[in-house]
């Protein structure tokens, strides 16, 4: 008599499980997310901040560029310490510096001795702490589940950033009109208990030293001769760089815009990036529950062209409330543009390059953000804040319709 074979076990359709089966995942997820709200709420005040003490377009992206350019300098070799060192190690000893950095913020601009030049060294020590903290910790994720589990995780930590971003503006529009601008740096200090209370109760195998590592710098070379020879990963990671030099101009000068143009104040200014917020956590939800029933290099193109036309669109407005209703479309297009462009990357790339492959993602995705806020900051200060924006949804538009024109293998994919 024939065995009938056994039915497979479903996999469970709950986004929570990787919360709910994983400890060490919960911990982490639950400090993570209450940290990103505070660190939310540090960037609001950090850019009202600018504004306030130099009322410079052009200064005001000096700073966010201070943030997030130490990553362009140093997250590829922040990698490699990552592979060399304990990453919980790591991430628990960053989180205690930005927790000093983020204290420091609040005692010098409540006690009044905040000028701008303290402003940016600030700022700047906590680039350079995140171009270390960053690779760690999107490292470690692997180290908290399983790799049935990996995806789900991942996105769950997407969410939780995005959470954090609607959370943390809305929380720190608030603070901003009752208690103050420099609350806001000091409710994200107090965050970073959370998240070290929660990495310190992590449990993981004792690590152990990896031996006869290979030559960073071949590993690098490895991995742009790679990038350089495929025609989808080169295309993408052309789009790429392009979008995060002139895609996110708008949140640096979103200060600008809310003050000079928009007329609002800070918790309107707050209320603007909640606004882009809830769009980012609508995208990451309406992208999961697509799954795999979409064309992903077809819905990439799509959203590559909405979020550059609904830059220029913004960059058109005059009052808050379509501003807020813009802002709700740009950041759901912004969120799916930028998660397909990494699913498509993980899907494509060989298994044995993944690794320096995303690293150069994420040295592109992030570090050539403050080439953006430079140029936006110039441009801002010459032909004013508006054109500025403007002039950087043309110049993706532009670029998009030569990429998908010369690589027709990113719509393929």
């Amino acid at each position: 008599m024939a065995l009938t074979p056994a039915r497979p076990l479903k996999r469970s359709i709950n986004p929570f499980r990787a919360l709910q089966v994983h400890r060490n995942f919960r911990l982490f997820w639950t400090g993570q997310t209450v940290s990103l709200i505070g660190t939310w709420m540090q960037q609001v005040g950090q850019g009202w901040l600018a504004l306030e003490l130099t009322n410079s377009a052009f200064l005001v992206g000096v700073v966010s560029a201070a943030g997030s350019f130490p990553v362009l300098l140093l997250s590829l070799y922040g990698g490699v310490i990552a592979d060399r060192r304990s990453k919980l190690r790591i991430v628990i000893i960053c989180q205690a510096l930005l927790l000093v950095e983020a204290a420091a913020l609040w005692w010098f601009t409540w006690s009044g001795r905040i000028n701008f030049d303290w402003l940016l060294a600030l700022t700047t020590m906590g680039g350079f702490i995140s171009a270390f903290e960053i690779p760690a910790r999107q490292a470690m994720i692997v180290e908290l589940v399983t790799k049935e589990d990996l995806v789900d995780a991942i996105a769950l930590n997407s969410g939780g950033f995005n959470l954090a971003r609607i959370v943390g503006p809305s929380i720190a529009a608030v603070i901003l009109a009752r208690y103050g601008l420099a609350w806001c740096f000091g409710i994200n200090a107090l965050s970073y208990f959370a998240v070290l209370g929660s990495l310190m109760r992590i449990r993981l195998p004792r690590w152990m030293p990896l031996q006869h590592l290979v030559s960073p710098f071949q590993q690098l070379k490895q991995g742009v001769d790679y990038i350089r020879s495929s025609r989808p990963v080169s295309g993408l990671m052309g789009v790429i760089a392009i979008y995060s030099i002139f895609g996110f101009q708008y949140l640096t000068m979103m200060p600008v815009i809310a003050r000079d143009v928009l007329h609002t104040g800070a918790s309107g200014y707050g209320l603007l990036l909640t606004f882009v917020g809830i769009g980012a956590l609508t995208g990451a939800l309406s992208l999961a529950g697509l799954g795999a029933r979409i064309r992903r290099g077809r819905l990439f193109n799509g959203t590559a062209y909405a979020f550059a036309g609904l830059t220029i669109l913004f960059s058109l407005m005059r009052t808050v409330h379509l501003a807020a209703i813009v802002l709700l479309l740009l950041g759901l297009a912004m969120l799916i543009n930028g998660a397909l462009a990494n699913g498509i990357l993980q899907s494509v790339v060989p298994d044995e390059l993944r690794g320096r492959v995303m690293a150069t993602y994420v040295f592109v995705y992030v570090g050539f953000t403050p080439i953006g806020s430079f140029i936006a900051g110039a441009m801002a200060k010459f032909v004013g804040v508006q054109w500025a924006i403007f002039f950087g949804g043309i110049v993706m538009l532009g670029y998009s319709l030569w990429a998908f024109w010369k690589y027709p293998e990113i719509r393929a994919v």
